[in-house]
């Protein structure tokens, strides 16, 4: 048996016959072409007040409890105010310190030692032959350079931290005139320790050559008015 299903007749009058604007909206429907909305502002007529952003309308002390600004720290006048940053006064790290006076240290050591090794190499060499002058020069280069290097990198690093324990506990309140006296303890003990192995004589006599070098580095500086410590390494 068949089944027959009646649709109703639309009727489209003159009322239900869509507009001008509904029929470009319609059609440029997915044409990237844009089309009528019915929010669009059609009156050119009418103004809308742009807001204001200066910056003299923002309370400084509304704001600034949101950034983590105190308000009692805020400036009361309204002239411009500077604003200072946190400084370090103690510079860098005992360990940062350290590591830079001993790197430096060692490597000049090896230098120096090894200039002196070729130099002795050449000198003290058995033979004349090539090969055998070559292995002298490296056994002296090896010996000498090795040996100051290991000496320089051991004094830099007994030198750092005696200076940085004297600044932790600010000695320079203590000492008066004499300023500063962190790098003069640091040389006087650097060289007391390495040598302590020696006895007590040959320690002092280290120590004494240690805070005299300091002394007379800074000596020097005064009268050439160089800054104390303007080197970034050891006491120069």
């Amino acid at each position: 048996s068949l089944c027959v299903i009646q649709y109703p007749l639309l009727d489209y009058s003159a009322t239900d016959t869509p507009t001008t604007s509904q029929t470009m909206s319609n059609n440029n429907l997915g044409s990237g072409r844009g089309g009528a909305s019915p929010y669009d502002d059609n009156d050119n007529s009418s103004s809308t007040p742009i807001p204001d952003f200066s910056a003299s309308n923002i309370q400084l002390s509304t704001v600034a409890p949101a950034f983590g600004i105190s308000s009692s720290s805020l400036p009361t006048t309204s002239a411009a105010q500077p604003d200072y940053l946190d400084y370090d006064q103690k510079g860098r790290g005992i360990v940062s310190t350290m590591f830079t006076n001993s790197g430096i240290s060692y490597m000049l050591g090896v230098t120096l030692g090894g200039v002196y090794g070729l130099r002795e190499g050449l000198a003290k060499t058995p033979s004349s032959r090539w090969k055998v002058k070559l292995n002298s020069v490296l056994n002296h280069c090896g010996r000498h350079g090795s040996g100051l290097g290991n000496m320089m990198g051991a004094t830099a690093i007994l030198y750092s931290l005696y200076e940085g324990l004297a600044d932790t506990y600010e000695l320079d309140q203590y000492t008066g005139p004499i300023q500063p006296p962190a790098p003069l303890l640091a040389g006087a003990l650097s060289g007391a320790t390495y040598y302590m192995r020696a006895g007590p004589r040959v320690a002092s006599l280290a120590g004494a050559i240690g805070m005299g070098a300091v002394g007379g580095t800074f000596a020097v500086y005064s009268v050439l008015g160089i800054p104390y410590g303007s080197k970034g390494w050891m006491w120069f």
